[in-house]
């Protein structure tokens, strides 16, 4: 198979230059944090918010749980992320076990809170498998969902995108066309489901951008915290792992912060070949641990706003 351009340009790009040299720090990042369920995860999710407020972030978002099973505990988070820690938030809301009316009154409670931004997510099975069934009287997927929430009001809105193909989409084609018909009713980005090979996104990309989508498209970046949590998200969301990746994680489960080197040294490498090829915005998946992240987003060349000042 010949190269693509956009391949012979990320390999020239990277190539060129000694791994993280010369990056300038000319992007745009997002974290993605999860609602804590005790407190001492509230005291490391509050630890994280800390550390990478510095970097200037442009949102954090905070997860929705299956079902809305952590409706209250999202809402508390994102209030108090946006009141205390200055930085702009964005609620996760999905249609799973609710009606039309609890959706949208959830999302006026965020609006009267000063919340304008939503990722609007069709959501999981409260049971966390088996086949989705849209509530009786509720939104049937996100496509309605991002058109009821700009009725509400005028959230800027955040969906999620595919390289790999939803696990319910019956091809690539129709998922494309999905994602064609989020942005038509009102998204203003999709963030990527996560993934480990640059080309699955740079190819991606390129399709979207021929089937009309002109809206920003974000890599979601997942820093890998165990292996085999990874495998099990990947398993769930179609995303594949490369053949070499379990090897470098051998070993490494008594070792943690072995395994924090060894999985910030892929995440970053994975950021530097997106950069190489274009990409200047980037989400991560902090898994409500920022150290990865930070080491990350400072290879890339970001500094803290104070010390750059």
């Amino acid at each position: 198979m010949n190269p693509t351009l956009d391949q012979m340009h990320e390999a020239r790009t990277a190539l060129d230059s000694p791994l993280f040299e010369g990056l300038r720090g000319d992007i745009d990042v997002s974290f993605e944090f999860f609602p804590p369920k005790t407190e001492k995860m509230a005291q490391t999710l509050w630890e994280s918010v800390d550390t990478l407020a510095p970097l200037g972030p442009r949102f954090v978002s905070v997860t929705y749980g299956a079902g809305g099973s952590t409706r209250e505990r999202t809402h508390e988070q994102v209030v108090r992320i946006q009141q205390e820690a200055g930085i702009p938030a964005a609620a996760h809301l999905t249609c799973v076990a609710a009606t039309k009316e609890e959706v949208n009154e959830v999302a006026r409670h965020y609006w009267d809170e000063g919340i304008r931004h939503i990722v609007a997510l069709r959501g999981d099975p409260p049971d966390g498998g088996g086949h989705y069934t849209p509530h009786p009287g509720g939104y049937a997927n996100a496509v309605e969902l991002i058109a009821g929430l700009k009725e509400v009001a005028p959230f800027e809105i955040s969906v999620a995108a595919y390289p790999e193909v939803h696990p319910d989409s019956p091809d690539a084609q129709a998922d494309l066309d999905n994602l064609k018909r989020k942005f038509d009713a009102g998204a203003t980005r999709a963030i990527t489901q996560f993934f480990f090979d640059p080309q699955c996104f740079f190819e991606f990309r390129d399709k979207a951008a021929k089937a009309g989508i002109e809206g920003e498209i974000v890599p979601g970046i997942m820093p890998v915290m165990s292996f085999a949590a990874v495998q099990r998200m990947a398993g769930l969301c179609g995303t594949a792992i490369p053949h070499w990746m379990e090897g470098l994680f051998d070993g490494l489960d008594e070792r943690p912060a072995a395994r924090q080197l060894v999985s910030a040294t892929i995440a970053a490498e994975l950021c530097r070949r997106l950069y190489a090829g274009g990409v200047r915005q980037f989400h991560f998946y902090t898994l409500n641990r920022a150290e990865l992240s930070y080491a990350i987003c400072h290879m890339l060349g970001m500094r803290a706003k104070e010390q750059a000042a």
